[in-house]
């Protein structure tokens, strides 16, 4: 399944929902300005990695499915007893270098974990962001398929399972499926993954 995406008259870009806008070479005091000015504004997160800012309000669609695969995620947590602090889209930052907001992160038994749910295509920018803030590993929901990466020395490699001990024996095909259920159901969801899993 394609996204289709479509330049808007401000050169942002919408798909299934969110409002994506790029602007390319703009200082970091540029960026902590602009994001005085978005203090109060519900929903809006701030990127800004390389001299280029992005601006990204999530649709319904995306806010969906980033809390489905939340929920997953701390009901496999809370069914095996394992502890976690969830950190949610808190902003990690590195000042005057990058600065991100995960759709949802977590600190699991000493790893960190940011959850990307990506309808713009904007992937390999956020893994950028993510090494440089050393996250440990990067899940990415895209398309209806769950990917993760895990941090090398020299960037992120794409996983068969994820690397932080407390997840790895999570199936990511059943996942992908298990997240497109809860698109309709969290119980048949949850359901599913604990048993299967």
């Amino acid at each position: 399944m394609s996204v289709a995406i479509r330049e808007s008259p401000s050169q942002g870009q919408l798909a299934k929902g969110d409002f994506r806008t790029v602007q390319h070479n703009r200082t970091w005091a540029q960026f902590k300005y602009l994001q005085q000015g978005f203090e109060n504004a519900r929903g809006v997160r701030l990127f800004y990695y390389k001299g280029t800012i992005e601006i990204l309000m999530p649709g319904t669609p995306h806010e969906l499915f980033k809390s489905v695969i939340g929920f997953l995620i701390e009901m496999f947590l809370f069914h095996h007893e394992i502890e976690f602090k969830p950190t949610g889209s808190a902003t990690q930052e590195i000042e005057g270098i990058v600065s991100a907001e995960a759709d949802e992160s977590y600190e699991i038994q000493g790893f960190k974990l940011s959850i990307e749910v990506d309808f713009t295509n904007s992937s390999r920018s956020k893994l950028e962001r993510y090494a440089v803030l050393a996250v440990d590993e990067v899940w990415v929901w895209e398309d209806g398929v769950l990917e993760v990466y895990w941090l090398q020395a020299d960037g992120y490699v794409k996983a068969e399972r994820s690397q932080i001990p407390a997840l790895a024996t999570i199936d990511l095909a059943l996942l992908s499926e298990c997240i497109l259920i809860g698109e309709i159901s969290r119980i048949q969801a949850g359901k599913r993954l604990l048993r299967d899993s």
